[in-house]
């Protein structure tokens, strides 16, 4: 990956491209060449280039998986509360329509 992340594989295929003409071969090598060193670079700048990353954007998914599934929780259970809430206020004023209080006494 040395070579790469300098650029120095891309620089001489492109010199050979330039050289002889450029076939198809070496315009896909351009291409990958071109695409590995801004992905390389991309990664270094999001300081994910270390041995370390690969576990902590695993940690990260894992971290935002357990988020979303409280997310999810709570508003389930908001709405299990509002419906229970809904449910006994239908039935106290069904109750006190029935008169209800009236036969408690």
């Amino acid at each position: 990956m040395g070579t790469t992340m300098d650029g120095q594989v891309l620089a001489q295929l492109i010199a050979q491209g330039a050289e002889r003409g450029a076939d198809l071969v070496t315009l896909r090598a351009i291409a990958e060449e071109a695409g590995e060193l801004g992905a390389t670079r991309a990664l270094a700048r999001l300081g994910l280039s270390d041995e370390r990353a690969r576990g902590d954007v695993a940690e990260l998914r894992e971290l935002l998986a357990a988020w979303r599934d409280a997310k999810r929780s709570v508003w389930k259970a908001v709405a299990g509360w509002i419906a229970r809430l809904f449910v006994a206020l239908m039935l106290a004023g069904l109750a006190v329509k029935l008169g209800f209080a009236a036969w408690l006494k």
